[in-house]
């Protein structure tokens, strides 16, 4: 079923935070402070203030004390991390707002900025300081580690990235003079949460606010809470009775969007004579910037608990730390901790083939959690739903056909080449908890949808037409679907942790049923029925990636020669729209893995500020990419469904890896740290 949100978009009739039109707005702009550590010691803003069209310019003074966001407390927190709309005195952050210029025109701001003169007593780099942890503890790890046959240690580090998406951040805020209220249309993944943020930060009535999410171009994570610069936007249009808009621009991007990843990971697996897994130890570090907010402990928090993914392990010791740094935030990007717990492990698996001498498969299948045992509950408190896991590796092995990239790969070497061979396993959740959907059956024969499950080009109206098409016997054509606004639909979560469908389809499905009973009952049109569905819980998706790569052993460059990926994301909603999100997760996959990397000097400065620095994957970078699909269903929601938005930049990084490690084995040279660059492969390769 071809997407119908794609005939206005390509004709360039999406909405955007951009295109929202506004009432002689007033445009925001930022200075930002230059240094990663260190104290204000002067503002001067006169002459900024008396520069043609400037409104107001507004440093930390001008502000009021304000509480931080929520935090979701996924981890022992040990200390807050303060949350400033403007810097008020001490630098956290390089980056950091420390003033800003309402203007009439965007150049006019641009232009007082340039006039405002900052002086900063700078400071040298402070440590980082851990911010929160948490720690899981089975059984006998040491004692298992003391009898164990084989040991393999596997340390890994995960630059950051940047998100990038295609629509930077953005917010237009119209101002209501008779209700001293504004309607804010966000770039976000999650409208509700903006406005408890808002709500929460500014001290202000719920009843005052009203935040729309309309077309939005991307997000991948980085757009599911509110900024700093969104909320003081907010503010400036309350206290200067004015429509406020602030686009941000791309290096604004670079340098004050969360970034993703980051994190580093140290691991020990265990094994008997026999190849039975008797121990994993885990140790991991995630940065957090300088301020956090929202889901910003995710990503550490997921990086152990999806251990030990889906293979029984009796003994496990798994400790994760966030740490607090005087950088950029980091926060949720596209898997959000999962890539990295699935790395360390994977790449372990693989270590322990090797050291053994045992088929990466066979090994596998030898540990992991049989069907008959489940649903299993894991050691760190997951609950895996539904799935053949072993099974799964055979059709995989079957569709990737190992055996002929294994020979592809051993006839490379043959010829004096340098090839790897990479695979890996994965299990990837879904968001548990619940959404709202509110259906109006019409007399017309149309149906009209309300629903908290935002959309940021996922499809969310295909999808969510068909199961209410099928549920209600219409076509799709006479279906409409408003999604993210805080007006219309009084409660929702939005579009984070690959939920939309299986919790947002399933609250969808559950009032289609409720509008079924009635006509039964014979209640005449219209009729309206609502739904807070929560499902049972987490939905998990698996499956198995493989890649193929080559090492040119004059420059370092690296080439994925071919790619495969095996997923089962349950029932399959719509089939066409699941191989996007498998492709474009894979592209990011592979962008983290050998191109992408945000890098910073010694003081903190950010050295990769625009795309000519950045280095993103472009369609020749992509390997030739087959796909094979499982159909398990989830007893977790009456869809039968599974994420799969995140489930190949789970999968795919581990056998992007293995594939390096793979190729280097034969030198009995380690391989380096991602991104393999060929600068760092080659600098690798001369040991």
């Amino acid at each position: 079923m071809p997407r119908r949100e794609d005939p206005a978009l390509l004709k360039g009739q999406g909405r955007y935070a951009a295109d929202i039109l506004l009432d002689r707005p007033l445009h925001l702009a930022f200075l930002r402070s230059p240094v990663a550590a260190g104290r204000i010691a002067a503002i001067d803003i006169d002459a900024a203030r008396a520069a043609p069209g400037v409104v107001a310019v507004l440093t930390g003074a001008d502000l009021p004390p304000n509480p931080s966001p929520d935090l979701l407390p996924v981890l022992e927190i040990d200390q807050p991390l303060p949350f400033a709309m403007l810097a008020r005195g001490q630098i956290a952050c390089v980056g950091e707002p420390v003033a800003a210029v309402l203007a009439e025109t965007p150049a006019q701001a641009a232009d007082a900025l340039e006039m405002i003169g900052l002086e900063i007593d700078e400071a040298p780099m402070p440590a980082p300081r851990r911010i929160a942890h948490r720690r899981w503890a089975v059984g006998d790890a040491e004692a298992a580690f003391a009898r164990a046959a084989h040991v393999v240690a596997v340390a890994t580090h995960h630059p950051r990235v940047a998100p990038a998406s295609m629509e930077p951040r953005g917010v237009a805020i119209h101002y209501d003079a008779a209700n001293d209220s504004v309607v804010i249309y966000h770039s976000t993944q999650t409208p509700h949460r903006t406005k408890a943020d808002l709500t929460r930060v500014l001290q202000i009535d719920p009843d005052r606010v009203r935040v729309v999410a309309p077309d939005v171009g991307g997000g991948f994570g980085m757009k599911g809470f509110a900024y700093p610069e969104e909320i003081l936007a907010v503010w400036a249009a309350l206290h200067l009775k004015r429509d406020v808009r602030w686009i941000a621009t791309r290096s604004e991007e670079f340098l004050s969007a969360a970034h993703g990843r980051g994190l580093s990971s140290q691991g020990r697996l265990a094994l008997d004579a026999e190849g039975r897994f008797l121990a994993l130890e885990a140790r991991i570090e995630a940065p957090l910037g300088g301020w956090a907010a929202g889901s910003a402990l995710m990503p550490a928090f997921n990086a152990a608990r999806i251990l030990p993914s889906g293979y029984l392990i009796p003994a496990l010791d798994i400790e994760t730390e966030a740490y607090a740094h005087p950088l950029p935030p980091v926060g949720i990007y596209r898997g959000a901790g999962r890539p990295e717990a699935n790395v360390i492990l994977e790449r372990l698996i693989d270590a322990a083939a090797a050291a053994t001498g045992r088929d990466p498969i066979d090994l596998r299948k030898a540990n992991l959690v049989p069907v008959t045992a489940m649903p299993h509950d894991t050691a760190t408190g997951n609950r895996l739903d539904s799935g053949d896991y072993a099974a799964a590796l055979d059709i995989f092995a079957k569709a990737a056909d190992l055996d002929g990239l294994r020979a592809r790969r051993d006839a490379i070497r043959a010829k004096g080449g340098m090839a790897g061979l990479g695979m890996a396993f994965y299990i990837d959740p879904s968001a548990a908890g619940w959404e709202y959907a509110r259906v109006t059956l019409n007399p017309d024969g149309t149906a009209h949808i309300a629903t908290g499950a935002t959309q940021q080009g996922h499809g969310r109206l295909t999808a969510f037409s068909q199961i209410a098409s099928d549920a209600l016997g219409l076509p799709m054509a006479a279906i409409t679907l408003e999604a993210g606004d805080t007006g219309i639909v009084p409660e929702g979560i939005g579009a984070v942790g690959s939920r939309a469908t299986t919790i947002g389809g399933s609250a969808l499905l559950d009032a289609c049923a409720k509008i079924r009973h009635a006509m039964a009952l014979g209640v005449p049109l219209p009729v309206t029925a609502e739904s807070k569905y929560e499902v049972a819980g987490q939905a998990w998706a698996f499956g198995a990636y493989a890649a193929l790569v080559e090492i040119d052993r004059d420059t370092g460059a690296a080439r994925l020669l071919q790619a495969h990926g095996h997923d089962d994301a349950g029932v399959l909603i719509n089939p066409l729209q699941v191989e996007g999100q498998i492709r474009g997760g894979f592209a990011q996959a592979v962008g983290e893995t050998l191109l992408e990397a945000i890098a910073f000097d010694g003081d903190g400065q950010l050295l990769t500020g625009s795309f000519m620095d950045y280095a993103m994957p472009r369609a020749d970078d992509i390997p030739p990419l087959s796909l094979s699909h499982g159909q398990t269903p989830s007893p977790m929601n009456p869809l039968g469904a599974k994420g799969v938005g995140e489930a190949s930049t789970t999968g795919a990084p581990a056998a992007l890896m293995n594939a390096i490690a793979d190729a280097f084995r034969p030198t009995g040279k380690p391989a380096p740290q991602t991104p393999f660059s060929p600068a760092r492969l080659w600098a690798a390769m001369q040991g």
